[in-house]
């Protein structure tokens, strides 16, 4: 039996959590109270305006019901409005409030830089050839 640190997925898992810990240490350090999650959800706002729950919970990878959690949490955090959509009561309207949109500004910035550290010393070739091999992987699990 292989051992587990020998296997391709359980490296590939093990990597995404320490960076996802490394970033969220990042974030912290920089006197953000904001977790990588929430900072997900109000990037996705940010850039889809209209986007739903729904569609949040598929760029996030969480389940409607976290997505539902995290929501309200950043909506009493003041980050976040929610209102019920003019012509479809079932949908609600999330809008970044003026502190959500400069966090999520400056939780970019602070995103950047790790992905920066994260990537140094491998050049572009072999990211771009990491990102084939891991959607190669995407799709054989589909």
């Amino acid at each position: 039996m292989e051992k587990l640190n020998d296997t391709l997925l359980y490296t590939l898992d093990k990597c995404f959590r320490t960076y996802n810990q490394f970033a969220q240490r990042n974030v912290r350090k920089a006197g953000y109270d904001i977790t990588i999650d929430q900072w997900l959800i109000l990037k996705s706002v940010a850039e889809n305006p209209d986007i739903t729950q729904n569609d949040i919970s598929k760029i996030v990878f969480k389940d409607n019901a976290s997505i539902t959690r995290i929501i309200q949490l950043l909506i009493n955090a003041g980050y976040l409005i929610r209102e019920i959509h003019p012509s479809d009561r079932r949908r609600v309207n999330l809008t970044l409030t003026g502190s959500g949109k400069k966090i999520t500004i400056d939780v970019n910035e602070i995103a950047i830089q790790n992905r920066t550290t994260a990537l140094k010393n491998i050049n572009e070739e072999a990211v771009q050839q990491m990102k084939n091999l891991l959607q190669q992987v995407i799709e054989n699990c589909k």
